[in-house]
């Protein structure tokens, strides 16, 4: 059955929920605590941020529309520190929200109103990705002045006698360390959105926007043309002999 323990002991994992609407997260927190999962509750952003800091959280089911903070800002918050998968939860059926959701790392979204079973099924899949990832062994991944660690989640730039760390989405990680093992190949929109962005309805020209931002953070650390788009198929990497 494998290493992976959250099917077999949800109580183990400990689920954050932030919603101001006590009735929606009510009927969350009842499903999930019916599914043997333990539940934190927070009614906005500021409180999510607090909780989410002092307490050890496995998955975090986040609400866009917040008092003092909005979900935007505690998902942002969130990815500057760690890598806690966050479910998205938004009332609007907007691609602009789906879009967002994706770019600024969100790993899942559900729009409202839901099926709460949807919920559940949400969370054990995100959960069940986390734990394979989490499991996998330490890799470096080497690619010029790039190094990449599987483990940490970490992508730093190796200088002459440092190296600073790329302060990277989850996404744009996943893109940069699936391109770094392969980096003569030509990835398609569609093989980047498959192997690095949430299940859901992504859209292959959302992966324009994650390598945009990519290349400008890679830049940004002097590592310039490196993200190569190749007319009508996709992206690929620059070789050290190509001017």
């Amino acid at each position: 059955m494998g290493n992976i323990s959250f099917a077999s002991d949800p109580a183990s994992k400990q689920i954050l929920v932030v919603e101001d609407d006590y009735d929606i997260g009510d009927i969350v927190e009842h499903y999930l605590k019916k599914n043997g999962f333990n539940v934190l509750r927070a009614l906005n952003g500021q409180q999510a941020i607090e909780i989410h800091a002092q307490q050890q959280i496995d998955l975090v089911i986040l609400d866009v529309k917040l008092p003092i903070l909005n979900g935007w800002e505690v998902l942002n918050h969130i990815r500057q520190s760690k890598q806690t998968p966050v479910i998205m939860l938004t009332a609007l059926d907007q691609e602009v929200d789906k879009v967002t959701a994706l770019r600024i790392g969100a790993d899942d979204f559900v729009v409202k109103p839901f099926n709460p079973n949807e919920i559940i099924a949400r969370v054990e899949a995100v959960l069940r990705r986390s734990a394979m990832s989490s499991q996998a062994k330490a890799q470096i991944i080497s690619f010029k002045s790039i190094e990449i660690n599987t483990e940490t989640l970490c992508v730093y730039i190796i200088k002459e006698h440092s190296k600073a760390l790329l302060n990277l989405t989850l996404t744009e990680f996943k893109i940069l360390a699936l391109m770094s093992q392969a980096p003569y190949k030509v990835f398609t929109r569609s093989e980047l959105m498959n192997h690095c962005l949430p299940d859901g309805d992504a859209l292959e020209r959302t992966v324009d926007s994650h390598i945009s931002k990519l290349r400008k953070k890679l830049e940004d650390h002097h590592q310039t043309d490196l993200l190569i788009n190749v007319r009508g198929v996709g992206y690929r990497l620059r070789q050290n002999d190509e001017k």
